[in-house]
């Protein structure tokens, strides 16, 4: 990741915003693709190339960022096997299995809301 200035605006915003533990949460799983990467990973192990086929519309470059960032906070375990050619897989951490119920929640509302017809 890039490293930035500690007296930056994001740097000071990200210090106070991962005070409120919502927020810090939000922020961990936020983004585009995080959500539906860890939904994946939720009932099994993926390789790379069979993630990538079960979200088509992702770039390769941005499953190989979000991989990292999701490794890099501790939701997604990296396994890399000694073999010729080299396998490696991605599963959830522990800690990434606990938002399964936070997910099923999300989707129901969802699900629910999509649809409205949201009147002023």
């Amino acid at each position: 990741m890039a490293t930035r200035k500690k007296n930056s605006t994001y740097s000071r915003n990200e210090t106070i915003i991962i005070e409120c533990d919502l927020t810090y949460a939000v922020n961990k799983i936020g983004g585009r693709w995080k959500i539906l990467i860890l939904s994946k990973l939720e009932t099994q192990k993926y390789r790379f190339s069979e993630l990538k086929k079960e979200l088509p519309y992702i770039t390769e470059r941005m499953l190989t960022l979000q991989l990292r960032t999701l490794e890099e906070d501790g939701l997604v375990k990296r396994t890399v096997y000694a073999e010729v050619p080299p396998r490696v897989e991605y599963e959830l951490t522990e800690m990434a299995k606990e938002f399964g119920p936070i997910f099923k929640q999300l989707s129901e509302w969802g699900g629910k809301h999509r649809n409205a017809i949201i009147k002023v």
